[in-house]
């Protein structure tokens, strides 16, 4: 009886030295965290590149990244419902490319409110609540484009903007960069400046051609053109095709895709504008962990832009912007 009681002492003792060594590990464990990355949208190239830098961070830092987005970049509640869902799901912070920039303010106050930093990439949000924006200086970018312009056209010449869609705060800043070079040129005339695409390159189309006829651009009225984004830009190529402008036209446009390349490549586009996206998501994530750690984040960190023209597709710095490897992150996407 003794040598029981002995035996039940010795194991009670040692499934509490168990227990306890357990719990010290459990309160020791770190716990992985999760990062929400929300973009505009998930089909245009530009979001495919982000969501690789994202996962290239992610992989390096060992967090767990969750990608999603509207399919289309003109699904407003969607993006909403998405942060609110992140927000409801208490993931450890998020990275969001807002569609508009006063229509995701109360959900990003929400998130603050509710200890889930935000850092907000590639369009501005008009709210301080965001831990750090990380973006192309859209507006210098902008500036950029029609210095280009200008040159295109010898400083004169009648030209043609089809902006992207209200509320964008990237493709805003990057319309009023170029009106703003372009209007230090007084030979140079904006013609219009008042017409949008549209999310799509459907909508991009039709608001082209459109355009282009209101504007009697075949009788040779108009000598250039500005598109500030991937699908305003196709949907104008396709719409100068049609036309049987392309070529004829300086034609600027924002962002890449293999066949905005080959209209760069045969002369249908004069040079395009290319961001960083690879590395707007490598640092979107990278800034938040970051916060997330106790870090200090800077307000305001800027991914650059770079023009383009056919004669320097061949530059080494220009390739790695142009054909960054996706599949490496993400697996053949």
């Amino acid at each position: 009886m003794n040598a029981r009681r002995e035996f039940l002492g010795t194991l009670g003792w040692l499934l509490l030295v168990a227990c306890q060594r357990g719990l010290k590990a459990g309160a020791g464990a770190t716990k992985k965290l999760r990062i929400a990355v929300v973009p505009k949208g998930t089909t245009h190239e530009f979001w495919k590149s982000i969501h690789a830098g994202a996962v290239k961070a992610s992989r390096e830092l060992d967090v767990e990244v969750i990608w999603k987005g509207p399919l289309k970049e003109d699904d407003l509640k969607s993006q909403i419902d998405l942060v609110q869902g992140f927000t409801a799901q208490r993931v450890s912070g998020i990275v969001l490319a807002p569609l508009d920039s006063k229509g995701l303010r109360g959900v990003v106050k929400d998130a603050t409110q509710n200890s889930i930093p935000v850092v907000v990439v590639d369009s501005a949000l008009d709210s301080n609540d965001a831990a750090s924006f990380v973006a192309t200086d859209n507006r210098a970018a902008g500036h950029l484009a029609g210095l280009r312009m200008a040159a295109l056209l010898h400083n004169k010449g009648n030209v043609i903007v089809l902006r992207y869609q209200e509320g964008s705060a990237s493709t805003h800043e990057r319309e009023a960069g170029f009106l703003e070079a372009i209007r230090t040129h007084p030979d140079i005339k904006i013609v219009s400046d008042n017409r949008y695409s549209g999310a799509t390159t459907e909508s991009a189309y039709a608001a082209g051609e459109s355009l282009l006829l209101a504007q009697a651009a075949a009788q040779g009225s108009v000598q250039g053109v500005f598109t500030p984004n991937e699908s305003s830009t196709f949907g104008m190529l396709l719409a100068l095709e049609k036309a049987g402008l392309a070529g004829k036209i300086a034609f600027i446009g924002f962002d890449a895709s293999e066949k905005l390349l080959a209209a760069l490549r045969s002369d249908k586009i004069s040079g395009l504008i290319i961001q960083n996206p690879f590395q707007m998501g490598y640092l979107g994530v990278k800034t938040m962990v970051q916060r997330l750690r106790g870090e200090k984040v800077q307000p305001l960190i800027d991914t650059g832009s770079t023009f383009v023209q056919r004669e320097t597709l061949e530059d080494p710095k220009v390739k790695a912007l142009l054909l960054p490897n996706l599949s490496e992150w993400l697996g053949g996407g």
